[in-house]
């Protein structure tokens, strides 16, 4: 007989009575379970009620002290009770001690689904079953927006970042910080720890990339016990040792020369392990490589490998170095402007020369200096053929996509002495292809109207060569003389433009001109027309060291321009030599002083036997500002300039800049003299100031100069306008 006196287990079966099968639910539980559940939970249940209520006869006699706790059940009865391990179905009913048996019902059928909905009978709510009104009848408006803005309430922080100066990252951590940004304000506590995250990752990743690969970072919240004093967020970085390269190798094929690679890579054993220096590093050897006759390199992936016992990295660099190569043939695809034989006559090197990058970024700033393409653009191409050292001819592929050919301009000008004077000019940049173009040039203003036509055609069968070709009518209205003028010019030449400024610059040509003309503007003279007949041969050449074309702020230039004259009217000769001379000197950032010098001279011929339009004038913008326009020399006995047979000018100019607009005070001097030799005497002086609005093209001056010592018939104030600089 097997007694239960124990509290615990009494407790222990009340506990498993309250968790009985009526509390329990088992969704789907396993077949086998069945049975055993039927069987056993009824009598585990039966139990549970017999120990949990006390015996009638136990309540009226208690039991002596040897019978405290009287048997329950007997032992025989509970094995009895328990269902055999191997029963797989319920005990027959009347089994001792077992409930009666529970009705199991069978599981239900599912229903067919109905192929129609089942009528809708009518309710008792006279509500539900009226219809629904038309939608017609909704005010669907939008809800007025509220009267007040809904104000986000905000707390302050402070930010305080230790650690990062001495790595040298503190302006890069400043610049990209998420807490920085957020200029000391956010929406919650959450907002800072967010932001606090963000700058944790960004400080290891800038210390990785200084190498500092063992950097930690330690953030700290610290809420104010006040809530109108701001949170303080801190970060402690701490860098941890600096790595350095220990071995550094390179995995690619033989090149030529054999280090070509290695003395390109600028790395060396014991530098830092810096990003910018390894990426520059890299970079440098595909820009080597390119311009030693590698056209096809490809720098592939780095390793390396972190050693923290003694905090380096081995460093490895793998390379494609593809064929070595030299310069074959061009192609072309796309919408050309000209042909591929044209596109070789822009370059600067020959077939079989060794591929150099440089040259083909060359060959494309020609290419877009013709004005000619909306975008274009040149690529090496492999070939098949073998250069007899045994190394791959490439091709040049130019993609060529052609823009607009025809250019409609205008402008206005004004200066004293010169005169408002409108321009207008019409262009077809390659009517006559490749690079002819034909441009028809127009001049309207109160001293000067002329009408051009000229074919120019660019880069004539040799890079930077032009020839030009222009028919010309004039007529000029000036204070020394009056002149209709007709004449037909060619030149050939190499000039700078904005686009391409170059060292060395000349030309050469003819002028044929014949003239009206008349120095005596007072039309009293019996002899008041003269005509004039000339051929002039006119060679200039210039060197330019300047930085700029238009806006020069270091360098200097000088430049030499002859021209024999021969006239066909009285078989005379003369030759005219003029040198000019400029020089700039930076001084600090914002501060230019620019001086200038000119002299020139008419060798062969008297004052009189010369067309005044030909003779030397000085005075006006370009000259000496102040004065008008090439007012400064002899004059005859009504005071109007008769020019002369020399001229010397000066200038200097203080350009002083900020930001894009700029103060020019200047100086200039200078005179025109009847004989051929200038003497320096009798120099006359402007003094002005000028404004500059520097824009992307060049500066847009302004200049207003007055004469010093001014005589009655000289201007109180000239004005000058123009693009780029004087000089």
């Amino acid at each position: 007989m097997r007694t239960f006196n124990s509290g615990k287990a009494i407790d222990r079966l009340t506990a498993l009575y309250a968790f009985s099968p009526r509390h329990i639910s088992i969704s789907n539980p396993p077949a086998c379970f069945a049975p055993l559940a039927a069987s056993v939970f009824p009598v585990l249940t039966a139990l549970c009620l017999a120990l949990c209520a006390p015996p009638a006869a136990a309540q009226d006699h208690p039991s002596p002290v040897t019978q405290a706790h009287p048997p329950i059940i007997s032992d025989s009865d509970f094995d009895s009770a328990l269902p055999s391990l191997d029963q797989t179905t319920a005990p027959p009913p009347g089994t001792p001690g077992e409930l009666p048996p529970t009705v199991t019902k069978p599981a239900a059928t599912p229903e067919t689904p109905a192929t129609s909905l089942p009528p809708v009978t009518a309710s008792d709510d006279s509500e539900l079953d009226a219809p629904l009104p038309p939608l017609a009848g909704y005010d669907v408006s939008p809800l007025p927006a509220a009267s007040a803005p809904v104000v986000v309430a905000q707390i302050s922080y402070t930010t305080d970042v230790t650690g990062l100066k001495d790595a040298g990252v503190a302006s890069q951590f400043k610049d990209l910080s998420a807490l920085e940004t957020g200029k000391g304000k956010a929406a919650n506590i959450a907002m800072v720890r967010a932001r606090a995250s963000e700058d944790e990752a960004l400080i290891l990743r800038l210390l990785n990339s200084r190498g500092y690969f063992d950097a930690t970072v330690t953030t700290t919240l610290k809420p104010a016990p006040d809530p109108n004093r701001p949170v303080r967020a801190k970060l402690v970085a701490v860098p941890g040792p600096l790595y350095h390269f220990g071995l550094v190798a390179i995995d690619a094929n033989p090149t030529e020369p054999p280090d070509l690679i290695r003395n390109a890579l600028p790395l060396a054993q014991g530098d830092a392990i810096v990003a910018d220096t390894v990426l520059a590093a890299e970079a440098n050897v595909s820009v080597v490589m390119q311009q030693t006759g590698y056209p096809f390199v490809k720098v592939g992936a780095r390793d390396i490998a972190l050693d923290p016992t003694k905090d380096t990295g081995d460093y490895s660099l793998h390379v494609d170095t593809g064929q070595r190569s030299r310069f074959g043939g061009f192609r072309t695809d796309g919408k050309p402007a000209f042909s591929a034989a044209h596109v070789g006559e822009l370059t600067r090197f020959s077939r079989g020369e060794l591929y150099d990058n440089r040259k083909v970024n060359d060959l494309r700033d020609a290419l877009v200096a013709t004005g000619l393409f909306r975008s274009v653009s040149v690529e090496p191409v492999a070939t098949d053929q073998k250069a007899p050292d045994g190394s791959d001819y490439v091709d040049l592929l130019v993609h060529q996509q052609a823009g607009p050919v025809h250019t409609l301009a205008a402008e206005i000008g004004y200066s004293t002495g010169e005169g408002l004077t409108a321009t207008g000019s019409w262009q077809n940049r390659n009517k006559f292809p490749p690079e002819g173009a034909l441009i028809l040039t127009g001049a309207l203003g109160t001293q000067q109207q002329s009408l051009t036509t000229t074919f120019r055609r660019s880069n004539a069968k040799k890079r930077d060569r032009t020839f030009q070709l222009s028919a010309t009518a004039s007529h000029n209205i000036y204070d020394s003389y009056e002149a209709y003028t007709t004449g037909i010019s060619g030149t050939v030449s190499r000039s700078s433009t904005p686009l391409w400024q170059k060292v060395w610059t000349w030309s050469y040509g003819f002028d044929v001109e014949a003239s009206r003309e008349s120095n005596n503007l007072s039309h009293n003279a019996t002899t008041l027309w003269q005509d004039y007949y000339y051929t002039d041969f006119p060679v200039r050449i210039g060197y330019d060291r300047s930085n700029d074309l238009l806006n020069p702020t270091t360098g200097y230039r000088l430049a030499s321009q002859t021209t024999p004259q021969v006239s066909l009217s009285n078989g005379g000769s003369n030759v005219s030599e003029i040198l000019d001379a400029s020089s700039y000197y930076p001084v600090g950032q914002k501060l230019v002083l620019a001086v200038r010098g000119r002299i020139g001279t008419l060798l062969g011929g008297s004052l009189a036997d010369i067309a005044p339009s030909r003779r030397l004038y000085a005075g006006g913008g370009g000259s000496v500002r102040g004065f008008a326009y090439q007012s400064l020399g002899p004059k005859d006995a009504s005071g109007n300039p008769t020019g002369g047979l020399s001229v010397v000018e000066a200038s200097i100019e203080a350009r002083y800049r900020i930001g894009d607009i700029g103060i020019v005070p200047f100086i200039d001097a200078g005179q025109a003299y009847a004989s051929a030799t200038p003497n320096f005497s009798n120099l006359r002086v402007g003094v002005g100031i000028g404004a500059r609005l520097y824009t992307n093209f060049g500066p847009i001056r302004i200049d207003i100069a007055t004469p010093l010592d001014r005589q009655k018939t000289e201007p109180l104030l000239a004005l000058y306008v123009g693009i780029g600089q004087s000089f």
